[in-house]
């Protein structure tokens, strides 16, 4: 993905889409804020401020009249509108020029029915808000039931109200649109044809809806191509077909076999934007820290194991950091590596906990404030262990040592920068 510097001169146009009606905006609130934060929310709806006065396309502002609205750095308006554009309420174009512009385009909300069948918003909604609040919000969606066994419909046919007339000329207006999610392409649908015996699934039951509710099960659920395959074939039915709520069913199940029968949730799989370093640093500690910033805890951990799978355990803790302790992504990176250089490639998980409790309570955020009191605290350790077993000292990250920046170094320290970094270059 091209990475473009957002600037408050930059000018933006908004373009509307659809039609936004007041139960829209109550669904905003609703089901979208507690999934993608009420800053997201905000900026959607000061994008239809704009707006007010032409309902169709908006004049030109500069993204300054968003900071001074919404009283926010431009790197968390930028982040906002990340999470409108993944969840499909905006897309986004960029023209490159003396002053950059964008053109915004508005989209409606799901209805609550679409919103629900949704195996990401679903699943995302349940988990931020808890059983308890889902349900009553649910409740709250649901219509009641009646039986209409007994009745009879009589409504009137339309060609018995109305006349054909070529009076009239078609004109473009606006309509409601929703936009669907963009997401990476995790399955591979010819392998998964191809692991399926030819008999058993028509080829025709892959509609573009059905490989859709694919994609997005394989995304909210980690699945692979070979994993969707496996599920997948417990559902076909005797028609060559395949039940698409059992389908939902069988991949929840299956995470939750997997996850002591926990559910999954979206979080950032880098680190935001908005709390990176400006690009540009190339030093040996500039390039530890923007592999820091750009790599998921798996896939970081998973670098660190030489290209082994993390274990369930090892995933469950990055996990709980993540989730339960809120750390940011290159947060977690710094304390795993830290961790895993002090303990002899080990993750003591109580150790992790407690150094994590800390920094959640200091309210570090960035890799470089976590480094920084990571190298604070190392000291006191050293002592302390140093003390009660009288031992050598355990090794320190390469990123401790200040000789790094220099251009003579050991071949013992070229040799662990270029182990840590050989595989982000």
């Amino acid at each position: 993905m091209k990475s473009i510097t957002l600037l408050p001169a930059d000018t933006y146009t908004i373009i509307n889409r659809t039609i936004i009606t007041e139960e829209d905006k109550n669904n905003l609130v609703s089901l979208y804020e507690p999934i993608i934060g009420p800053l997201a929310v905000s900026l959607y709806f000061t994008f239809l401020r704009d707006l007010h006065r032409a309902s169709i396309i908006s004049v030109d502002y500069t993204h300054h009249h968003l900071m001074s609205i919404m009283q926010s750095s431009i790197d968390t308006i930028k982040l906002a509108r990340e999470s409108l554009e993944g969840v499909g309420l905006i897309k986004t174009y960029y023209k490159e020029g003396t002053i950059n512009s964008y053109v915004y385009e508005l989209y409606s909300p799901l209805t609550p029915k679409e919103f629900f069948a949704s195996p990401i918003f679903n699943i995302a909604l349940y988990n931020n808000l808890g059983k308890y609040e889902y349900e009553m919000l649910v409740a709250e969606y649901q219509l009641p039931k009646i039986d209409l066994k007994e009745y009879e419909d009589v409504s009137i046919e339309l060609n018995n109200t109305y006349e054909s007339s070529s009076n009239f000329e078609p004109i473009d207006a606006v309509s409601r649109k929703t936009t669907s999610i963009k997401l990476e392409n995790k399955i591979d649908f010819d392998l998964l044809l191809s692991s399926i015996p030819k008999g058993i699934l028509n080829e025709r039951a892959l509609t573009k809806k059905s490989k859709e509710l694919i994609e997005q099960l394989a995304f909210i659920y980690d699945l692979d191509t070979m994993k969707m395959v496996e599920i997948l074939r417990t559902t076909i039915t005797d028609k060559g077909t395949f039940d698409k709520e059992e389908l939902r069913k069988s991949a929840r199940k299956y995470y939750q076999y997997n996850n002591s029968g926990k559910l999954p949730t979206i979080v950032y799989r880098t680190q935001p934007e908005y709390l990176k370093t400006p690009e540009g640093d190339n030093s040996p500690l500039g390039q530890i820290i923007y592999m820091f910033e750009n790599t998921s805890p798996r896939d970081f951990l998973q670098i660190k194991y030489h290209g082994a799978e993390p274990t369930n355990s090892d995933l469950k803790l990055i996990e709980t950091l993540c989730i339960d302790q809120e750390l940011e992504p290159a947060v977690v990176n710094v304390l795993l590596d830290y961790v895993l250089k002090k303990n002899n490639n080990k993750l003591p998980k109580a150790f992790i906990e407690a150094i994590a409790g800390q920094w959640k309570r200091l309210g570090i955020k960035t890799a470089k404030e976590a480094m920084e009191l990571a190298k604070k605290e190392n000291s006191k350790y050293n002592k302390k262990i140093e003390t009660k077993t009288n031992s050598k000292k355990l090794g320190d990250p390469i990123w401790f040592n200040q000789t790094i920046e220099k251009a003579e170094k050991t071949e013992e320290e070229q040799r662990e920068l270029d182990e840590l970094l050989k595989d982000f270059r």
